[in-house]
């Protein structure tokens, strides 16, 4: 009988999982998990080294923390990079390689990080994005999608906490625009609500925007929590930076638009394949971007614009900076600051205009590396900051062994502890990522699959004809070739030149040896 890998996996799972849990544990000596997802933010904080980021809360954590620096996605798209860090396993695992993609559709039995927990007497609760938006996954979570009461309108449990604004003007044509769309083809992302400017700056409380809602929802439970005798594990899943960058007026007025440097690296990659870029129709969506073409067309959004998408950018990770700040002290004042595993994380990068471009959905590091901060209790080493290649598919291994669980043998990441201890202790030669090119949105209409391996040096991409039915991939069609101590913002593809040979040659056969060969000893 042929028995599916994935399939084998869940399997031994349940096996270790029940003999885990038969164990004698003291669940109340266990620590609390607080699991932050920030979507679409990129490492522009300024314990990142961001000069023009006004992150001081964040900072604050890291100073109290680890930070790693040097962390890269699985895939820079929400549903691919979030099914693989909260399974533990890859895309090719999980078969979740773009946001239509459901892995609990495809793998029923799947248990995810939260689940996991949940076996080991974790109360588990979640508010905001952690899963994809429409996906919530409600049966991994006790108390799941829990919501502001503003927001548990019937006609809005499908909307997305990004696609809110203030301006009832706004509203309105929201709701016409969605009506006429849905009429066009009655399943959409976000229900169709994903219409509107792709900013605003309301003069408003902190609270009257998603965001700042649901944290005043977080910091409630948190208090109910509090007095339980079970430990908790909360996802919290923060929309902003996500478009449109809808937030208070006061987190603008942080930024002059002015003193905001443009990209570094405004043009597209010299000598790339033309399908190695994403088609920006996700800021296409918003009003007076419809217009915008693919980025290989030689259009450009304007300087005045793109200083303006800039601004909304920070400002919206100002914002969530402050909503932490505000969570942060209230877990002080209840008395769980200190017995909790603090985990913030951002689910892939996002072009500011980097290579003519806006979003996510390439193999480019702008888009593949993410900010990732630890606080746990106990900590020896605080505010370190550690250089080694990590993957947020170690967070699950990670948080497991922070909490002193069992981690589960078929995780196809590795527990980033020992670097906690020892920040620049020789950890992975390598990063795996890979990205999904689908033919409506690829330049030249054909699909692709693009492979990356990121060495302490180099970043290697190969890509081939793609097979979205089958998974198997077809003929190579090209690489893609980065220096990454001379060329970090990746302008020159310098892939099939006679001095790269070498090189080459070496990073295609350890990408096809694949992550396991990158491991640390």
């Amino acid at each position: 009988m042929k028995i599916n890998y994935l399939t084998f996996l869940m399997f031994f799972f349940g096996l270790n999982a029940f003999w885990a849990c038969s164990q004698k544990t003291d669940p109340v000596s266990k620590p609390n998990v607080l699991f932050i997802s920030i979507d679409d933010l990129r490492p522009s904080l300024g314990v990142y080294g961001d000069s023009i980021a006004i992150s001081p809360h964040i900072d604050q954590l890291a100073s109290e923390g680890i930070t790693f620096r040097e962390t890269f996605c699985q895939s820079a798209v929400c549903a691919p990079s979030r099914a693989s860090l909260m399974t533990g396993l890859r895309p090719d695992s999980t078969r979740v390689w773009h946001l239509g993609d459901k892995f609990r559709e495809l793998h029923p039995d799947i248990l995810t990080m939260p689940q996991y927990f949940s076996r080991f007497g974790y109360h588990t609760v979640n508010l905001g994005k952690i899963f994809h938006n429409y996906m919530p996954d409600s049966i991994s979570w006790d108390e799941p999608d829990l919501r502001p009461a503003r927001y548990l309108r019937k006609d809005w449990l499908k909307r997305d906490g990004e696609t809110f604004y203030i301006s009832e003007a706004v509203n309105a044509s929201q709701a016409l625009k969605r009506d006429s769309l849905l009429k066009l083809k009655p399943i959409r992302y976000a229900d169709g609500w994903n219409t509107g400017p792709a900013w605003e700056a309301a003069n408003v409380h902190d609270s009257m925007y998603y965001d700042g809602a649901q944290t005043e929802l977080a910091k409630r439970i948190l208090s109910r929590l509090s007095k339980t005798n079970k430990p908790f594990y909360m996802g919290l899943g923060y929309f902003r930076p996500h478009l449109p960058f809808a937030v208070p007026k006061k987190y603008w007025d942080l930024y002059d638009p002015q003193m905001i440097p443009l990209p570094p690296n405004p043009e597209l990659t010299k000598n790339a394949p033309i399908y190695s870029m994403n088609s920006m129709y996700e800021l296409r969506h918003y009003d007076g971007f419809g217009h915008i073409a693919h980025p290989t067309q030689s259009q450009k959004i304007g300087e005045d614009t793109t200083r303006i998408l800039r601004q909304g950018y920070y400002a919206s990770v100002s914002y969530i900076d402050a909503l932490l700040g505000d969570l942060m002290r209230h877990m002080k004042e209840i008395g769980i600051y200190e017995n909790t595993i603090i985990v913030l994380w951002g689910d892939h990068g996002w072009k500011l205009g980097d290579h003519n471009s806006w979003g996510k959905m390439t193999n480019y590091n702008i888009d593949l590396k993410v900010p990732v901060i630890i606080r746990y209790p106990n900590q020896k080493n605080r505010g370190v900051h550690s250089y080694e290649i990590t993957e947020l598919v170690d967070l699950f291994p990670t948080i497991c062994e922070l909490a002193d669980l069992d981690v589960p043998d078929y995780m196809q990441g590795r527990s980033m502890v020992p670097l906690m201890d020892k920040p620049d202790k020789k950890w992975k030669s390598a990063a795996f990522s890979q990205f999904h090119r689908r033919p409506k949105v690829s330049a030249d209409g054909k699909r692709y699959m693009g492979y990356s391996i990121n060495t302490s040096t180099y970043h290697y991409i190969e890509w081939y004809a793609w097979n979205h039915k089958t998974g198997t991939r077809g003929a190579f069609t090209g690489a893609e070739l980065y220096d990454r101590l001379a060329d970090p913002n990746e302008t020159v593809n310098i892939a099939s030149s006679k001095e790269t040979r070498v090189i080459e040659k070496q990073l295609s056969q350890q990408l096809s040896k694949g992550w396991k060969s990158a491991l640390p000893q």
